[in-house]
């Protein structure tokens, strides 16, 4: 199922853990019109804006496999608002500004970026329909602080 003209719900939703464990990671029809949305105000004006394509790393994650992963149980993932990604060749510090300054979010974080490796961590970014708070933090692997 496509979501937007270059991400599919399979992209979305595909995870090595889920497989490797035998967890379900199907979203409800509520969870895959957060998923339109974060493609269509996230993924497809960062896909335009630097004319790469990218795969995410992470989507849509059912209760069960969100568990699995060792994450929050009140992470937007397992609503399908949030997503992690990268663009390879595209320093991390460099693709979480251009987010933070040209589009509209409700959480932006850097996680696991170190200043002396670019392509170090990834972007979790995500997005709601009305109220999108605007945080954005970075993570070095010890402590939380603001972006730039």
């Amino acid at each position: 199922m496509q979501l937007s003209d270059h991400f599919t719900l399979s992209e979305l939703t595909k995870s090595s853990t889920a497989e490797r464990l035998g967890i379900a990671n199907e979203p409800g029809s509520v969870e895959v019109e957060n998923l339109t949305m974060i493609c269509d105000q996230i993924l497809e004006p960062v896909r335009e804006h630097y004319g790469s394509p990218f795969t995410p790393s992470s989507g849509f994650r059912s209760f069960d496999l969100n568990k699995a992963v060792g994450s929050s149980s009140k992470s937007q993932h397992i609503t399908g608002q949030a997503v992690d990604f990268e663009i390879p060749g595209v320093p991390n510090m460099e693709l979480a500004l251009w987010i933070k300054e040209h589009l509209d979010y409700d959480q932006l974080l850097l996680e696991f970026y170190k200043e002396s490796i670019p392509d170090s961590g990834w972007i979790h970014c995500s997005y709601v329909e009305q109220g999108n708070r605007k945080e954005s933090k970075r993570f070095d692997g010890r402590t939380w602080s603001s972006l730039p």
